[in-house]
C-alpha cells in the first residue's frame, strides 16, 4: 500500500518494518557494531548503523520528508543546522524559545559567528521587517515555554521569496498538528527525546528534509561532529514511536480540558494554551517561591524538566539560568501525559490550593 495514503497513526506503526517474509521478525533488530566488513554501505559506526534507518524512515513518513537523519540529541541536530551557515550570516529567530537554542544563538551572535536578529515570532510584521538581507529563518512554533504561535505560512512564504533557508523546530506541535516541509521549510528538527520516543528514557534528535543536497551536507556535519545516536537508544525510540499518535492524542485531549479548568481557578492567571498540543503554561497569583511550592505540592505530576513523556511533569521555567528573561518568574510549564485527566486535575487543584 502507498504510504502517501496512510494516516499518521498507521505510519507511526507500519513504517520502518522489515520485509514481510515468512519467518522474518516483525521488529527491526539492534545492530551493536562499531565496525563493519569493507565493501558495504557502512564501514564504521560513525558513518552509519542499521538500527538508525527504521526510525529515520518512520520520522520521514510522519513529516512527509524524503530523508531524515538521527542525531545524539536535539541540540546536536540544531548545532548541525547552524554549522552550515557561513561566518557572520544574518539569522532571524525568536527572542523567546527553547533555552538551548536561544543560548547557542546568543553565543554565536556575541562571538560574531552569526548575526542573529531576535524577534517576537508571533508578531508577523516584526518578523517580516527583519527578513530583508537575512540568510536563514529559524522558526519555533509554538514557542517554549510561552506557547506563542507564528503565522507559519506567511513568514515561511516570505522567507522563501527572499531565497532564505528555513529551519523549523516542530517538537511541540509534532507532525500530527503541522508539517513544516509542506509550508516550504527546508529542515524540520525534532527533539526525539520528547513525544516521538515518549518514555523519558532516551536522548535523541532528528533533522528531516526534502532536499538531497542539503541532506548530504547535514550528514557530513553529523559525521564530522561525531554527534551520532547509540543503537540501543535508536531502538528504544523506534519502539516508542509506534504508540506516538495514541499517546499524543490522549495527552492533547487532556491538555485542552485542563487548560479550561486552569483558566477558571482562582489562584491562576494568564493560561497559555494555543488550542493544540499537550503543553500548558500558566502563571500563578504569587511569586517564584509560591510557584515552586505548587510544583513540589503534587503527588502525580512530577517536578522535573523535559517533557513529552507518558507521565505528566511540570516545573517553574525561570529556575534555569539560560531561560529567557522575558519568561515570568512565576510561570509553570505543564507537560500533560497520559494519565486520567480527572486524576490530573485533582492533583493540580490540591497543589494550587496548598501553595
Amino acid at each position: 500500500m502507498n504510504s502517501e495514503h496512510l494516516h499518521p497513526e498507521t505510519l507511526a506503526i507500519s513504517s520502518g518494518r522489515p520485509s514481510h517474509k515468512a519467518g522474518e521478525g516483525i521488529n527491526a533488530p539492534i545492530s551493536l557494531n562499531s565496525t563493519f566488513v569493507a565493501g558495504g554501505e557502512i564501514n564504521y559506526g560513525r558513518t552509519g548503523n542499521p538500527t538508525w534507518h527504521p526510525l529515520e524512515e518512520t520520522i520521514s513518513a510522519l513529516e512527509e520528508a524524503d530523508a531524515t537523519l538521527l542525531f545524539s540529541s536535539g541540540m546536536a541536530a540544531i548545532t548541525a543546522v547552524f554549522s552550515l551557515l557561513p561566518h557572520g550570516a544574518p539569522v532571524v529567530a525568536s527572542h523567546e524559545g527553547y533555552s538551548g537554542t536561544m543560548s547557542l544563538l546568543k553565543r554565536y551572535h556575541d562571538q560574531g559567528r552569526l548575526e542573529v536578529r531576535f524577534v517576537d515570532i508571533a508578531d508577523t510584521a516584526e518578523v517580516l521587517s527583519q527578513l530583508q538581507g537575512a540568510a536563514f529563518l529559524w522558526v519555533e512554533s509554538p514557542t517554549n515555554p510561552g506557547l506563542a504561535v507564528a503565522d507559519v505560512g506567511t513568514i515561511i512564504g516570505e522567507a522563501k521569496k527572499r531565497n532564505m533557508g528555513v529551519g523549523f523546530d516542530n517538537t511541540f506541535a509534532t507532525p500530527l498538528n503541522q508539517k513544516p516541509l509542506t509550508f516550504g521549510a527546508d529542515i524540520v528538527m525534532h527533539s526525539v527525546t520528547k513525544y516521538l520516543a515518549g518514555h523519558s528514557d532516551v536522548v535523541l534528535g532528528s533533522l528531516s528534509t526534502k532536499d538531497p543536497a542539503l541532506h548530504a551536507r547535514l550528514k557530513d556535519a553529523r559525521v564530522s561532529f561525531g554527534s551520532i545516536a547509540g543503537p540501543f537508544e535508536a531502538w528504544l525510540a523506534l519502539r516508542g514511536i509506534r504508540t506516538f499518535a495514541l499517546r499524543f492524542n490522549k495527552a492533547q485531549e487532556s491538555a485542552a480540558e485542563l487548560a479550561k479548568k486552569l483558566s477558571g481557578h482562582p489562584t491562576v492567571t494568564n493560561v497559555r494554551y494555543p488550542g493544540f498540543g499537550a503543553i500548558i503554561s500558566f502563571e500563578i497569583k504569587g511569586d517564584a517561591v509560591a510557584a515552586e511550592r505548587v510544583c513540589d505540592g503534587a503527588s502525580l505530576i512530577i517536578n522535573a524538566t523535559s517533557l513529552g513523556g507518558v507521565e505528566s511533569t511540570w516545573e517553574r521555567r525561570r529556575r534555569w539560568e539560560l531561560e529567557s528573561p522575558s519568561v515570568p518568574e512565576n510561570l509553570i510549564r505543564l507537560s500533560v501525559g497520559c494519565e486520567n485527566s480527572a486524576d490530573l486535575w485533582n492533583d493540580i487543584d490540591i497543589a494550587l490550593t496548598k501553595a
